[in-house]
């Protein structure tokens, strides 16, 4: 005897009731399953892009909006702050790098960022073709735009006003592609990198260009020039790192507090974001757990009313020479397959929402969210599929050994 092609066969024969169930558990375990891997992809993402920032300046305005604005490219700048109030923090003790931004056009979509070398530096980008910007109106693309954009060495754009693509052309000045990164998985793969003259001279910010900022140079006030031409030059934010943390306790407060700038801290700004997420993601949790459990309830009942309207074909069974616990654990099979055909078509469920999620994500923010290999925790998700299985086939598959045989042949 197959118990396992007479338990296909059962559940075949009540297709809608085993659909039901089936259902249930692939809607509570998809949802589960698509919680994990967003939660564990967002939070990569996003503690891999500030590593190694411990503050950002910028204008006035929300803290949050600045750190999503400066350091992921994802909201727009609360504003410009003067370059002379930036270079003074330069002489803080405290402060061991300072990365200007400056920001304000794109390109389809994509965002031109005016910085240093250092901005390279730090999310360890490396050079796939050509070289690193130079000179004023020269860029780098990140792999991401070189590949959507098909912009290759030497190949010349306009730039649009604003953040969004459909912005004014800026076509009497036109940057020059000298290079493009190789994939790093972080923000600059979606970025168009260029020195900071190259946006003041877009936007004529300023009448004579500037020098270079160079990082950690005593000598760079001098430099600079003349103050007065230093104070006319705005940038958009600064990513700020400190030497210990006795900067993390003074500089922010000293900032927030004699300067016409703000000091937002990542760790505290992205760990506050999670927290508001995290209310969401916690009853979209919970309600997948009520989901499984309905679908546990549904087997529980889907197997018991099997059992009462076959207990003459399990009599008859009985008779024939088939033993209790065989027919007992053919019930258990039942509920074994469905936790199965529940689980595996949750995975596939949670997989077809993160695509639809990273398309979304990749259209809006230009971010890929695409690593589709089972998490460690889905396997825990199997373990807790089948034992719910196994408890809701069980209880009612108890009722084959309190079965009559003769009185219910006689019955029927």
């Amino acid at each position: 005897m197959n118990l396992f092609k007479i338990s296909v066969a059962n559940l075949k024969e009540k297709k809608l009731n085993s659909f039901l169930s089936a259902l249930l558990l692939t809607l509570g375990i998809g949802m589960i399953s698509l919680l994990l891997l967003l939660n564990k992809q967002l939070d990569e993402q996003f503690r891999r892009n500030i590593r190694g920032i411990d503050m950002v300046v910028g204008a006035k305005g929300s803290p949050l909006q600045l750190i999503l604005s400066s350091i992921y490219q994802i909201d727009s700048p609360t504003g410009n702050i003067p370059l002379s109030e930036v270079n003074a923090l330069k002489r803080n003790p405290f402060i061991k790098t300072i990365i200007p931004l400056s920001m304000g056009d794109n390109y389809h979509g994509f965002r031109i960022v005016g910085t240093t070398s250092k901005y390279v530096e730090h999310f360890q980008a490396k050079i796939k073709e050509g070289a690193l910007f130079s000179k004023p109106m020269e860029v780098t693309l990140g792999s991401k735009v070189a590949k959507n954009s098909e912009l290759k060495i030497g190949d010349t754009f306009a730039s649009s006003h604003g953040l969004d693509s459909d912005g004014d052309a800026h076509n009497d000045k036109k940057y020059k592609v000298t290079g493009i990164f190789e994939p790093t998985g972080s923000v600059v793969d979606q970025l168009v990198l260029t020195n900071l003259e190259s946006v003041w001279e877009i936007h004529e910010h300023a009448e004579t260009p500037a020098a270079e900022i160079k990082e950690n140079d005593p000598a760079h006030e001098e430099e600079m020039g003349d103050a007065h031409h230093e104070a006319e030059k705005q940038i958009t934010s600064a990513l700020i790192q400190f030497r210990n943390p006795m900067g993390l306790i003074t500089i922010p407060r000293q900032i927030n507090q004699n300067t016409s700038m703000q000091a937002a801290l990542p760790s505290i700004e992205i760990n506050r974001l999670f927290s508001l997420l995290g209310v969401g993601i916690e009853t979209l949790r919970a309600l997948a757990l009520v989901i499984i459990v309905i679908a546990g309830v549904s087997v529980f009942i889907s197997l018991y009313n099997s059992l009462k309207e076959r207990k003459y074909e399990m009599a008859l069974m009985l008779s024939m020479g088939a033993t209790r616990t065989k027919l007992f654990f053919m019930l258990l099979l039942e509920g074994l397959i469905l936790a199965i055909t529940g689980y595996l078509s949750g995975i596939m469920l949670s997989r077809i929402g993160l695509w639809l999620f990273s398309r979304a994500a990749e259209q809006d923010f230009h971010y890929s969210i695409r690593e589709f290999n089972l998490l460690p925790e889905e396997l825990y998700l199997l373990a807790g599929a089948l034992i719910l299985g196994l408890l809701a086939a069980a209880l009612p598959s108890l009722g084959i050994y309190r079965l009559n045989i003769s009185r219910t042949l006689a019955e029927e």
